[in-house]
């Protein structure tokens, strides 16, 4: 993705890495993330949730482009993107932050979001760089709208641009408060950005223009982008006390380049990152040991990341064979969800052995007088839930069938007891079902080392994603 900045601003202050002028195709991304420091941060009521719930700085915060970097397009099975689901759950969605920042409008990203198993975001940075939203309802950010505000005149944009016949308009999804889009071919669009440029700055506006995919051409305010609103982020944080411990930041694109000039972040380029991001990196990042590029794909090269700047645990659930002969470092109920439903994934595509011995170990995890509330309302007790699984074995075998979670997260309601509530998910084929899901599970020993015991499951279907035939519905 090439990138343009409007020349007219006055505010291009000192960025964290050094920017080399040019006028070339691969402008430079004069990126300012103080820029949006200088207004006043509101905390709104998205984000004191999020913090209410972490209690603590985050241990770390992801922040990931989606196309062709969480998300591979290329990856038919959406392995890549599963293992990292499966790792994220397990190992960090309870005291961490995961961020999506796409270029994609509200519009695209929710279809994204109905093709792809994709986990909930705690925060959601759309519209390359101006939209922000929390949570899974995305609440939004009105503190935000008012720093886009300044010097901004969405009439006047498209006025002036309507004048240039080499801009054809995108479709109206695409087209937000804070962002008007074109497609300009590849080779008419240095010249039109500097002449859109110049006009802009004769009629008093202060935009940044963003041109991508060799065909799409973005006109939003000056402070708008994805570095500007991840620097609005962390100042929010740090002005409640609770800045992250860790962020790192994902991507494959030029106009992602603005996410690693970001200070005292962690960077990873993905191995299929596009050549105007490695250009940029080479002229304005080259000694910089906080930014990699993965030798890994999309989702894959995120969890490499994670390994190389040693944040945390990047051995995905997912990847593992055998959980007898694995022993996690800090046991959670989060890890003990993820483990069970890979296991039921793995036994009906059979993908272990078809052992009674599996079957035992499951029941002996389940309290005897335990209970499943099936979607459908029908009660059973859980070890005939595990009994009713040997008929099932290898029954998705060859199969499109994937099973994951999402959001899971324990609320400790006793010494030795969890609240656990989650969506769990069935891609099988081309249908989806969904339930949204409460467990309760508690602990064998005196220490969560010693394992966890399921004691009840209430499970009801997502309105939408309900199963045809609940006899097919296991867990």
């Amino acid at each position: 993705m090439y990138t343009f900045q409007s020349l007219t601003s006055s505010l291009f202050l000192v960025p964290p890495i050094p920017q080399k002028p040019n006028l070339n195709l691969h402008f430079p991304i004069t990126s300012n993330p103080s820029f949006a420091l200088k207004f006043p941060v509101q905390v709104c009521v998205g984000i004191r949730i999020i913090m209410d719930r972490l209690k603590a700085p985050a241990r770390l915060m992801i922040v990931s482009d989606l196309d062709h970097t969480m998300v591979d397009h290329h990856d038919t099975e959406n392995l890549s993107l599963l293992r990292f689901n499966s790792l994220w759950e397990a190992n960090y969605r309870h005291d961490s932050l995961l961020v999506f920042s796409t270029g994609r409008s509200p519009t695209l990203y929710k279809e994204l979001r109905k093709e792809k198993p994709m986990l909930t975001p705690d925060i959601t940075i759309m519209s390359v760089g101006t939209e922000i939203t929390y949570g899974n309802s995305m609440v939004p950010d009105n503190g935000w709208v008012e720093v886009l505000n300044k010097k901004w005149d969405r009439n006047v944009v498209k006025e002036e641009a309507s004048k240039f016949s080499e801009l054809k308009l995108q479709a109206e999804t695409e087209q937000r408060p804070h962002k008007v889009s074109f497609y300009v071919e590849k080779d008419k669009a240095q010249a039109v950005t500097k002449a859109l440029s110049e006009v802009y700055g004769k009629r008093g506006l202060d935009v940044k223009i963003i041109y991508s995919g060799g065909m799409d051409l973005d006109i939003l305010p000056q402070g708008a982008g994805k570095g500007q609103a991840l620097a609005y982020l962390l100042k929010k944080f740090k002005t409640e006390g609770s800045p992250p411990v860790n962020t790192l930041v994902c991507g494959d694109s030029g106009n992602d380049a603005e996410l690693f000039s970001i200070p005292e972040v962690y960077g990873v380029m993905v191995s299929n990152a596009q050549e105007e991001l490695l250009h940029w990196h080479a002229e304005n990042a080259k000694g910089n040991t906080r930014i990699i590029h993965a030798t890994e794909r999309c989702a894959a090269g995120i969890i490499q990341a994670i390994g190389h700047f040693k944040l945390g645990p990047n051995l995905p659930p997912r990847d593992i064979a055998d959980f007898s002969d694995y022993k996690l470092e800090n046991p959670n109920p989060g890890h003990e969800v993820v483990k069970f439903f890979l296991f039921y994934e793995k036994w009906r595509r059979a993908e272990v052995e078809n052992s009674a011995v599996y079957l035992a170990s499951l029941k002996a995890d389940c309290c005897p007088s335990g209970t499943f509330v099936h979607p459908s309302g029908v009660e059973q007790s859980l070890p005939e839930c595990i009994n009713g699984l040997r008929s099932s074995y290898g029954d998705k075998q060859g199969k499109q069938f994937r099973v994951w979670v999402d959001g899971v997260l324990a609320t400790q309601v006793g010494s030795d007891t969890w609240l656990v509530k989650f969506d769990k998910w069935e891609l099988s084929g081309e249908e989806r079902h969904a339930t949204k899901t409460t467990a309760v599970i508690s602990s064998k020993g005196s220490d969560v080392s010693d394992g966890f015991t399921w004691i009840r499951v209430h499970q009801t279907w997502y309105k939408g994603y309900e199963g045809k035939d609940d006899t097919t519905w296991h867990f």
